[in-house]
């Protein structure tokens, strides 16, 4: 463990954090953050532009190839960020951009690099040998869940390369049950996840327009559908373009529809608008334009652990913004009920549970609640009553959508918004209140059956990609316990072999320097030695020291600004969010210094270990 601190050195690491965070924010109030350049999204921005109009994106499509060219790993692949391993994914559409925009002879070196990289990947003994090769190893990287790897087969086949027969090894998407009301989406168990429907449409025909069924019936009813099915698109997109805010899916649509002669569709045009737009100053694009309601509810909880963080007018004006991004009607996506809030306040984005009970969380650290505040807080409550599966879990989006994996209950999920339907309770009538009170009970035996044996809980939207399969346990976990802690200060019940077992874990996974990763024995971040400080302050003091102590060191150095890449996004793709590591460490900090008075110590029937 790390050596013994001055307490004065940790209220001055936290001022400096503080103040650092605080600065951050924009003049209208809020904080915007700033996600990580991705290669996989520089990718297919290029391809889409290069298939759609070479001639008039040729500026955005050399600067594209070029930071590609420019930022490969030594090993020749590319990872989704730039501090991300290789992969099979991002590596495949990269060598796919510089493909399709026949830009081989301008990028040799990156070219070969990346053939040398996918044949050792797959077994393959000669560049001719992938196009053989690869889709078998993209779909194993996937299994069942086609929302990614049939997008990255569609870009092979697109880019030619996988050879004249390309898109017969393209597996089909049923796009036209897209004709079919939203009702039943969730009954049909599609292979893709709810939020991918755009791409099941463009991409299910872009794949039957060059390699149709051989079915004629099957056939017949596909091409009724194109008509129906490209209408559902369009009123599915957003007006800037981007669907959800997204440059990988905007431009799987937008290659999809140009591939097969649709470019001047009005989705495809406003599709290359939002990707136009969103091209970065250095020549690559981010996974999402931003977090910016995210990052801000995030924000405000972590300040709002200290006193006077902020004026009354500062505060206020927070609440006016975060009031205006709730949704108040059926959105045309998702068909999601008013009520909730999504990750940003563009047009894209589409009202989730982790941000829905982050605004409600916020909203109370706000201040006191006026008329206006109380009732859009009831109806987010109301909405994520509304989100919860049989299985008394939370979903991210669509509730009893399908069985794959962002559509399933999540612990994380459905710890977040236990802490946010716990803090609320004060503020509700009887009778929703005794609604809640089930809705909790059903949600913390949600959490009892997903623990595993040695005590942790698995993340949806986080992983770590030095853990087996890319888990983050220690997030997971964190999460849950900050949760439960909540509960049991609110009096609510819940068994406490549940939080005594994932704490026994989380100080069992402790690094020697005193610091967390998302697994044992991988590199310590600041981002996940935050979340468990926060999670173990006050209940068991040495750890959380330690770990305290390793944030400290941090902040004194200046490493603690340094973003790992946690973020997960669109099945098995990494981000980086530049303003994570300073908004938790401010967060645990924070939480270690309210509780230098008021230090709680487990009661002996509560020992954790």
């Amino acid at each position: 463990m790390s050596a013994p601190q001055n307490p004065q050195n940790r209220a001055l690491a936290l001022a400096k954090a503080r103040d650092a965070l605080l600065s951050e924010a924009t003049p209208a109030g809020p904080w915007i953050g700033e996600l990580s350049a991705s290669a996989l999204s520089t990718a297919t921005a290029v391809i889409a532009l290069a298939t759609l109009d070479p001639a008039g994106h040729a500026s955005r499509i050399t600067r594209g190839l070029q930071w590609l060219a420019a930022h490969r790993n030594p090993d020749g692949g590319w990872g989704d960020t730039v501090r991300s391993h290789s992969n099979i994914s991002t590596t495949a559409l990269c060598w796919a951009a510089f493909g399709a925009a026949k830009a081989d002879p301008a990028h040799p070196e990156a070219v070969e690099a990346a053939e040398r990289w996918l044949s050792q990947a797959t077994g393959a003994g000669s560049r001719e040998q992938l196009p053989s090769l690869l889709p078998g190893a993209v779909a194993r990287r996937y299994g069942k869940d086609r929302t990614f790897s049939v997008p990255i087969l569609m870009t092979l086949a697109l880019s030619g390369r996988l050879g004249p027969e390309g898109w017969r090894q393209v597996p089909a998407l049923p796009f036209e049950l897209a004709a079919l009301p939203h009702q039943v989406f969730g009954a049909l168990r599609l292979p893709v996840v709810s939020y991918a429907l755009p791409a099941l449409i463009a991409i299910g025909q872009v794949i039957h327009h060059h390699a149709p069924s051989a079915n004629p019936l099957l056939r017949t009813l596909r091409n009724l559908a194109r008509n129906r099915t490209l209408r559902v698109l369009t009123g599915i997109q957003p007006p800037n373009g981007g669907f959800l805010e997204a440059t990988p899916l905007t431009s799987f649509v937008t290659m999809s529809l140009a591939a097969m002669g649709l470019g001047n569709h009005e989705v495809a045009r406003r599709g290359a608008g939002f990707l136009s737009d969103s091209m970065r100053a250095d020549g690559s694009w981010p996974i999402d334009t931003d977090l910016a309601t995210w990052v801000t509810t995030l924000s405000i909880k972590a300040l709002a652990l200290q006193p006077q963080w902020a004026t009354p007018e500062c505060r206020a004006g927070l609440r006016e913004w975060l009031l205006a991004q709730q949704h108040t009607r059926v959105h045309p996506f998702t068909h999601a009920a008013p009520g909730g809030w999504a990750w940003t306040p563009l047009p894209g984005g589409v009202p989730d549970a982790d941000d829905t009970a982050g605004a409600l969380i916020a909203l109370l650290k706000l201040g006191p609640l006026d008329a206006v505040t109380r009732a859009a807080g009831q109806a987010a409550v109301h909405w994520l009553l509304g989100l919860q599966n049989r299985d008394g879990g939370i979903p991210t989006f669509c509730r009893g959508w399908g069985a794959l994996p962002f559509d399933r209950s999540s612990p994380d999920l459905t710890a977040h918004t236990l802490r946010a339907w716990s803090a609320w309770m004060p503020q509700l009538d009887e009778a929703l209140q005794r609604r809640v009170e089930r809705a909790i009970q059903r949600a913390v035996r949600f959490l009892g059956r997903t623990q595993r044996e040695d005590g942790t809980w698995l993340p949806l939207w986080f992983g770590n990609q030095h853990g087996p399969d890319d888990e983050n346990p220690t997030y997971g976990t964190a999460q849950v316990c900050i949760a439960l802690r909540e509960l049991d200060d609110r009096g609510f019940r819940f068994p406490r072999e549940l939080l005594n077992k994932a704490v026994a874990w989380l100080v069992r996974a402790q690094d020697v320097s005193g610091g967390w990763s998302g697994c044992p024995g991988g590199p310590v971040s600041v981002e996940e030695t935050a979340l468990v400080v926060e999670a173990l302050a006050g209940y068991r003091g040495e750890a959380a020291d330690a770990g305290a102590r390793w944030l400290v060191a941090r902040v004194e150095s200046g490493a603690w600004k340094e973003p790992a890449p946690i973020g997960f996004y669109f099945a098995k793709l990494w981000y980086f969010e530049r303003l994570y590591p300073q908004i938790f460490t401010v967060g645990a900090l924070g939480r270690m210094a309210g509780l230098l008075e008021t230090s709680r110590e487990p009661e002996p029937d509560e020992a954790p270990v």
